[in-house]
């Protein structure tokens, strides 16, 4: 509060760390060092802000280090107001088209791609006179010309329609994201072996070692665990391989131009380290070694949900709670919880779990547990990658080619048919290893989507069965010192929605951590199988449940879309020619309200990573589970 009250009473501010006078606010930035003072870092932008008064056309560039928001300056320091209800009110009336008193504004440049931007808060429902006058008096007191509107929201954008034909350049959020050579998505410092992976390497032959720094030149739709990641094709912070890292607290990046940067040290081990603007990678110093390469071996150890093997009984979700866990795997039981909740906002695709004891039932009839043991006893499974890769694609031919006991799939089939009403299904993992507040197991198991007839309907519950010995999924409980012996894979067979468009949502700005109101979406048309898998930007979006706001990231570059194939499984079509925006202001509204009434299902504390379907103009959720990450 001390400098809020310098600043309001217009002395003059002293910083000790620089001994010179500063003002509060100017009325014109002429220099690069003038910036410098006024603005601040947000992430890998520099960022600062003006206000214009209506009335006598004076522009104010704040001090963002000391005004957190345009309010604080408005309210303490042109009107001299108490923050109270009715001044608040009073002042948010500046954010509607027709603008009371003031124009309240952003300036940004955007370091990773060396541009600038005006833009204003992506509520604001500023229209193009003001966004033009706003122009004119950067134009007239800011040292950096010419510079081109920022729509933030779907509302600015139809405005910069607008803005554009008054001669005023716009730029987009997607155009900065998509030209950024450099992204952060975990910041961090590792020490480990420089692995590069040519081009063109099948996802299904890789392998890595746990102490590998590995550059991937192609998108990947996941990786086993390593310690440090850094890529030269990539999406957003919610790919698997990028909540991967996350989860692994290990550096993570993606440089466009990584491989003619770094190649000369493949081979070699380095140092690297992540910051919000830049990499650092060279050889490591015998200190660095000493220091960083213990992080590598520390292992967390997430505890389990002891399983209950010996329970049969089929169990709809609305007869399903958390507890169940032990019985139907936690995916099962997290969306239980939610429907059992009787949430009226909430939207739910009915179904049904397939208890652990079937997968039990499965390995012991056929000898399955045997293998297991037998593999899991060899010393060669953890200290030769190769090896154990290969004895993993064996163990999980075998458990899919072995007989399913008939009547058990007889019964699953029947109830998909009563209960169901026999439509397409999704069959889906529910282990009692994922989903859990400290490892969420984002994409280790297989889900197999519009399932189709009893034959097909057995042949997908071997698949996720075997699924539970998916390579990713065996290195991730490794890192994460999980028992594999105590790992057990129920099933969850669900009604198939055949989407419009999918997506995830996180309950927190990935982008901004010092907004503690905001959820991060990302979303694709189609089936939501693609938006995790990092091959494609998806359309991204930071909202506001508090005030609705709507920032654009990014727009969809996918011309393709999954869609349901009537004789089961599904195929890969076009996108319609002018689709347009996935999340709107409107259906990004309905979908936050939905997520809000589920917060309150939780007692983790922990933000919700939440799979979401769009039909129509309807939400389904899907899945919900801790995200796991920073």
């Amino acid at each position: 509060m001390k400098g809020f009250a310098c600043a309001v009473a217009l002395v003059l501010c002293w910083s000790a760390a620089e001994a010179r006078e500063q003002r509060a606010w100017v009325k014109a930035i002429p220099d690069a060092e003038t910036w410098k003072v006024y603005s601040k870092n947000v992430s890998s932008d520099e960022l600062g802000k003006f206000i214009i008064d209506l009335k006598t056309n004076d522009i104010y560039f704040i001090d963002v280090n000391t005004f957190n928001i345009h309010a604080d300056f408005v309210l303490g320091v042109l009107l001299k107001k108490a923050w109270t209800a009715e001044n608040v009110r009073e002042y948010n009336k500046n954010y509607e088209r027709e603008k009371p008193k003031f124009i309240l504004g952003y300036l940004t440049h955007h370091v990773k791609i060396d541009k600038w931007s005006f833009s204003f808060w992506e509520g604001d429902k500023i229209g193009p006179d003001d966004i033009v006058r706003a122009r004119k008096r950067l134009e007239e007191t800011f040292f950096q010309k010419s510079m081109p509107f920022r729509p933030d929201s779907p509302m600015q954008e139809k405005v910069a329609v607008e803005v554009k034909k008054k001669g005023i350049p716009i730029i987009t959020n997607d155009q900065v994201y998509k030209a950024a050579d450099y992204q952060a998505f975990n910041k961090g410092r590792a020490v480990g072996k420089l692995r590069i992976v040519p081009v063109g390497t099948p996802y299904e032959s890789l392998t890595f070692e746990r102490h590998e720094i590995v550059l991937l030149q192609e998108s990947y739709p996941d990786i086993t665990p390593v310690a440090g990641i850094l890529a030269t094709a990539f999406s957003t912070p919610l790919s698997h391989v990028n909540l991967r890292a996350n989860a692994w607290g290990i550096p993570n990046a993606g440089d466009k131009k990584a491989r003619e940067k770094f190649g000369k040290l493949e081979g070699k081990v380095v140092y690297y380290e992540v910051t919000d603007t830049k990499i650092v990678l060279r050889e490591a110093t015998a200190a660095e070694i000493k220091e960083l390469e213990g992080r590598i071996l520390d292992r967390k150890t997430v505890k389990l949900p002891p399983a209950k093997i010996d329970n049969p009984r089929f169990a709809m979700l609305t007869r399903m709670r958390a507890k169940d866990a032990t019985i139907y795997g936690t995916k099962s039981a997290n969306l239980g919880e939610i429907v059992t909740a009787n949430l009226e906002e909430v939207r739910v695709p009915a179904g049904f779990g397939v208890p652990i004891f079937y997968y039990v039932q499965h390995m012991r009839a056929n000898g399955l547990d045997k293998k297991v043991e037998a593999m899991l006893a060899d010393p060669k499974f953890k200290t030769d990658a190769a090896w154990r890769k290969t004895a993993l694609e064996q163990l999980r031919d075998a458990i899919k080619a072995a007989p399913i006991d008939q009547p058990s799939l007889d019964a699953i089939y029947k109830r998909v048919k009563l209960k169901l009403g026999g439509k397409g299904v999704f069959v889906r993992s529910s282990t009692n290893a994922e989903d859990l507040p400290g490892f969420n197991g984002a994409g280790l198991y297989d889900t197999v989507p519009n399932v189709v007839g009893k034959k097909a309907l057995g042949e997908a519950i071997r698949l996720v069965w075997a699924s539970v010995w998916n390579l990713r999924a065996v290195d991730e409980r490794e890192a994460f010192g999980i028992d594999h012996r105590q790992v057990f894979g129920a099933v969850l067979v669900q009604i198939g929605v055949n989407a419009t468009a999918a997506g995830v949502l996180v309950t927190k700005n990935l982008w901004d951590p010092t907004d503690q109101n905001s959820f991060t979406i990302n979303a694709k048309w189609g089936l939501g199988m693609r938006v995790v898998e990092g091959q494609k930007v998806p359309e991204q979006i930071i909202f506001d449940p508090t005030n609705d706001g709507t920032k654009i990231l990014s727009r969809a570059d996918d011309p393709v879309m999954l869609k349901f194939d009537d004789k089961g499984g599904i195929v890969e079509i076009p996108v319609p020619a002018g689709a347009g925006v996935i999340l709107t202001e409107e259906r990004s509204k309905a979908l936050a309200k939905q997520v809000k009434a589920i917060i309150p299902v939780y007692t983790h504390g922990k933000p919700l990573d939440i799979e979401w379907v769009l039909e129509g103009e309807a939400f389904w959720i899907v899945q919900a589970r801790p995200f796991v990450g920073g």
